[in-house]
């Protein structure tokens, strides 16, 4: 019998009302013992071997490269050969965040234009900066669009604990 129909039995019917009375008032001798029922003993979420910081950061060194410029000394390139590979850094890292993040701006005006401030500008899609006052500025000018990520498909890690923070592995020609 269900709670709900149990409950419903007690209140429209007195004699079964008694009998539950009853039931209750028994002396402890005569009750049934209770029954120890453990709690549910809570489940720890599956421990990640590796950040997805991590995963991110192996896969803009593996598709641009973008590690091995940064980390690489430029001083002794000239401006022509440092924008030469930038070129091929820019194209595939961008490509790799496209993929994965589809990154679109906050807002779809042309940086310098004019724009309406709504009320609920303080939900994190605007920053004010310049004269902000107490009031509520209506208007402003765009000095950056901002970026919104639509979809977030980081690669989930297979490797094992040992690799997890091995952003990209040596590589040894063997001959």
């Amino acid at each position: 019998m269900g709670r709900i129909s149990l409950a419903w039995q007690v209140l429209t019917s007195g004699a079964f009302a008694a009998k539950v009375t009853n039931l209750l008032n028994l002396p402890p001798a005569l009750a049934a013992p209770p029954i120890a029922v453990a709690p549910p003993k809570p489940v720890a979420p599956p421990k990640t071997l590796r950040s997805d910081a991590v995963t991110l950061l192996a896969a803009l060194q593996r598709e641009g490269r973008l590690i091995d410029f940064l980390k690489e000394p430029i001083e002794a390139y000239s401006d022509a050969q440092v924008g030469a590979a930038v070129r091929d850094i820019h194209r595939d890292c961008g490509g790799m965040l496209e993929r994965q993040f589809a990154i679109r701006p906050v807002l779809d005006q042309a940086e310098g234009s004019n724009v309406t401030i709504a009320a609920n500008a303080k939900n994190g899609r605007i920053k004010l900066t310049g004269k902000v006052g107490d009031g509520s500025p209506s208007s402003g000018t765009l000095v950056h669009h901002g970026w919104l990520v639509t979809k977030s498909d980081v690669p989930v890690w297979t490797g094992t604990a040992e690799a997890a923070s091995i952003v990209a592995p040596a590589e040894v020609e063997v001959r």
